[in-house]
């Protein structure tokens, strides 16, 4: 079975700008590519898991995050960094008027999307880890059985969108970005190949 680090994508991978409703609002966070092809080189697959609520909420096209999604794979690609799979949840339980608004089981924090991959790429979660920059990340890795690492690269700790529920437990680590989160992955000893 394969080791995984599973990345939330905005804040975590690309600058966090609120809902992304045009290509052109997509960058990427200075080091994130370097980090994920350490991650690559390390063994690790890839994923991209992602909540996507813009799409049920009416803010943009089911489109928009297939063509982000790429445009983010080729962006990754210049630093020689893989993306090995992509899961997003389009839903929300309560905003919007569409097929998407639903109550579903992808939606972070719960683990439908993260069940997906591991069926898909044969994963290990026990050997995997987690790592985006909200609570609800975190509680997604420990709902999963993987580490969570909490960067703070994203969304601040005092947001209002980023509450910490008060049952969570704390992250593994807390890292400033993807890269000193990659970074002590890959101290972790845990490069080991199964």
């Amino acid at each position: 079975m394969n080791r995984a680090i599973f990345l939330d994508r905005d804040g975590t991978i690309n600058v966090e700008v609120g809902y992304l409703r045009s290509l052109d609002m997509l960058k990427v966070i200075p080091g994130a590519g370097a980090a994920i092809k350490r991650l690559n080189d390390a063994g690790f697959t890839v994923v991209i898991i992602t909540n996507q609520s813009g799409v049920a909420r009416g803010y943009f096209p089911e489109a928009l995050v297939h063509e982000a999604h790429d445009m983010l794979r080729a962006m990754l690609q210049k630093d020689g960094a893989r993306i090995d799979g992509i899961y997003y949840c389009p839903h929300h339980p309560t905003a919007g008027s569409s097929k998407h608004t639903i109550v579903c089981d992808c939606r972070k924090p719960a683990t439908g999307l993260l069940d997906r991959a591991a069926r898909d790429l044969d994963i290990d979660m026990k050997r995997s880890f987690m790592v985006g920059d909200k609570w609800s990340d975190v509680e997604l890795g420990h709902r999963a059985g993987t580490r969570s690492i909490l960067v703070r690269s994203g969304f601040a700790h005092d947001d209002p969108g980023n509450k910490r529920p008060a049952h969570l437990e704390d992250p593994d680590f807390t890292a400033h970005d993807l890269a000193e989160a990659a970074d002590w992955i890959i101290g972790q000893g845990s490069t080991d190949q199964p």
